[in-house]
């Protein structure tokens, strides 16, 4: 026995998609109070952080620009989680080629500051408000594929 035998097959579906799409609106809407929020931006709260970054070849020189910028404006930032950023986050490039000729970047964050964003676009934003735009197309225009983004907890320190 079909309990809504006027609804087809075909629009349960899109009642049932719209269901699950406007709990999700309610959820971004709402924050039940005793309920961590979810949070913002790339962070790395387990100890350290990794990200993987494959950038065109022949786009090198702009991406290694778009990391002196970065660098500029976490040292140049007012607030102190910039700064505990800068001296704990460095940048490594492979040696070995990357996937279709293209070259691997490494950000390394060892410790990373907990529940701090790192979102690229963010803190340029903060430090070049007017040039933001164009800096940060030049850094997505550099990627071969996106970021992979790697959350690290340390499991043994062989050195202790």
């Amino acid at each position: 026995m079909r309990r809504f035998p006027f609804v087809t097959a075909c629009g349960r579906r899109f009642v049932l998609i719209g269901l699950v799409l406007g709990m999700a609106l309610i959820g971004t809407l709402f924050v039940v109070p005793g309920h961590a929020q979810a949070p913002t931006g790339r962070q790395f709260n387990l100890g350290a952080g990794m990200v993987l970054n494959y950038i065109k070849a022949d786009k090198t020189a702009d991406f290694e620009m778009i990391v002196g910028r970065l660098k500029e404006a976490l040292n140049k930032s007012a607030k102190p989680e910039r700064k505990q950023q800068a001296a704990s986050w460095k940048v490594f490039k492979a040696a070995e080629p990357g996937p279709a000729g293209s070259v691997l970047y490494i950000f390394m964050m060892d410790p990373a500051v907990k529940e701090t964003d790192y979102t690229i676009g963010a803190i340029l934003q903060e430090a070049f408000p007017e040039d933001v735009g164009t800096l940060y197309k030049t850094f997505t225009d550099s990627y071969a594929s996106g970021q992979i983004p790697v959350n690290l907890a340390l499991v043994n320190n062989l050195g202790q």
